[in-house]
């Protein structure tokens, strides 16, 4: 990070072409925002306190979205050209020497490096330096134009080509980086364009080089991290390149992934070295996995903590939840609403826990639900069991202390206690605290009618 870098973050725009209800840099990607990967890559080389960004369509949405603290913001009321943002965020930016930064919201695949790039071509032309690209097909883009020092002469734009500039291929994918000093100096020069009526930015490298601060190039080989999105199809595309690089950082970092195309990972997430990750997993939010664990095929996992030696089989849904060290989740469990396996745990098959701690060493192998609980260590809960939280009007907590055994299709109707090394026998509807040690049988008593079975098929061979 430099401390004389401000950047510059233009995210005012409505985004027509995504034909949708919502500002275009609110859409997500790879796991954050189209403007949130923008602001982490300027957060490389620039201080929260010097990134402003500039928003208009759906402001306090914007606002809301940012998530990184500092950043500061200025409104542009009406959209009326990229050099008409910048203006107004004059006020918002304090720094008016160093190096300026102007970034697009919606140029997610920018990278770090890029901009760090930028920042330390600084001195090889006075007025600074744009990043260019090459596309083997440039229709649309604005194109560059290089005088006999390699400085920028011009950038034409699509519509004013000649001829013998059509064949150019390097264009401008709006990722600037100007020395602040000359450019807040002389950006009142900016006018609006005879025919739009827009301020235009591009124009500043004219106006700049008239000035004696010539902008140079900064050629960047791979097109793709200069990707705008404009379109539900560059969001998918941008996508999969955003979760194609987390898999390559993680799998460089010593996590091996079967299958990784299929593997969705968002950016946040964390994972450990010697965890195996199987097919179709989606690691969502800020998910953190510890090492030497497992994730089984199908898993989904949102803002959840994976302690090390932690098993996971396939298909198990977890949302806001710890998996301790060496417990064992699955397959096909749910967890959710602060659910926690503690050590060693087992959670089986078809069993949700919300808002319960399952103790150490605890088990519930098998079809069960576990509301609002809070369950000891060495616990064994029956197949069938269920912890009724839920009286219509408020959600009550149920209670099983270390050593319990819950018996198979128990129903536990919360307020309840369940005591230390106490049993409660399959089938039994509890409704009362249970002493330690003791037998909780609550279920009404086998009647049992010889010959009935008999009888009944007698009478059915006589209709």
């Amino acid at each position: 990070m430099r401390s004389d870098v401000t950047v510059v973050i233009l995210a005012a725009g409505l985004g027509t072409r995504m034909r949708s209800n919502q500002a275009k840099v609110l859409h997500r990607v790879g796991g954050d925002t189209l403007l949130g990967h923008v602001i982490r890559a300027a957060r490389d080389v620039a201080s929260p306190d010097r990134i402003v960004v500039v928003v208009g369509h759906q402001a306090d949405k914007v606002r809301e979205s940012v998530v990184f603290g500092g950043v500061a913001f200025a409104e542009q009321n009406e959209q009326k050209g990229t050099g008409h943002a910048v203006l107004c965020a004059r006020q918002a930016v304090q720094a008016r020497d160093g190096l300026l930064l102007i970034l697009n919201g919606d140029g997610p695949l920018l990278r770090p490096e890029t901009l760090k790039a930028l920042a330390h071509q600084r001195g090889k032309a006075g007025g600074g330096s744009i990043v260019t690209t090459k596309l083997a097909d440039p229709t649309g883009y604005g194109r560059i134009i290089r005088d006999e020092k390699e400085n920028i002469a011009a950038i034409v734009e699509q519509k004013s080509l000649s001829a013998a500039q059509l064949g150019i291929l390097e264009v401008n994918p709006g990722v600037y980086g100007f020395e602040a000093k000359p450019f807040w100096e002389h950006i009142d020069q900016l006018e609006p364009n005879s025919v739009s009526g827009e301020y235009y930015l591009t124009d500043m490298l004219e106006i700049l080089k008239r000035q004696g601060y010539p902008v140079a190039p900064l050629l960047v080989e791979d097109a793709t991290e200069l990707l705008g999105i404009n379109t539900r199809v560059e969001l998918a595309v941008a996508d999969g390149i955003l979760r194609q690089r987390k898999a390559r950082e993680l799998m460089l970092a010593g996590v091996t992934m079967e299958m990784p195309d299929s593997i969705l990972i968002d950016v946040d997430v964390e994972v450990g070295i010697d965890t195996y990750i199987e097919p179709n997993v989606q690691l969502r939010g800020k998910t953190r996995i510890g090492s030497n664990c497992r994730v089984g095929t199908g898993t989904v996992l949102k803002n959840c903590e994976v302690e090390n030696g932690a098993t996971i089989l396939p298909y198990v849904v977890a949302e806001d939840s710890i998996i301790r060290s060496a417990a064992f989740v699955g397959p096909f469990a749910r967890l959710r609403m602060h659910a926690e396996a503690a050590h060693q745990a087992h959670i089986g098959n078809f069993v949700e826990l919300k808002n319960t701690v399952l103790g150490k060493g605890s088990k519930a192998s098998h079809l069960a639900y576990l509301g609002d609980s809070a369950i000891g260590t060495e616990v064994n809960i029956g197949a069938g069991t269920i912890t009724c939280n839920y009286d219509g009007e408020k959600k009550h907590r149920t209670e099983i202390l270390d050593g319990a055994f819950i018996g198979s299709n128990s129903t536990l109707v919360a307020p309840l206690t369940d005591g230390q090394g106490a049993y409660v026998g399959a089938g039994s509807i509890i409704t009362k605290n249970v002493e330690a040690d003791a037998l909780a049988l609550g279920r009404a008593q086998q009647v049992e009618k010889p010959d009935w079975a008999k009888r009944r098929r007698a009478a059915r061979k006589q209709r």
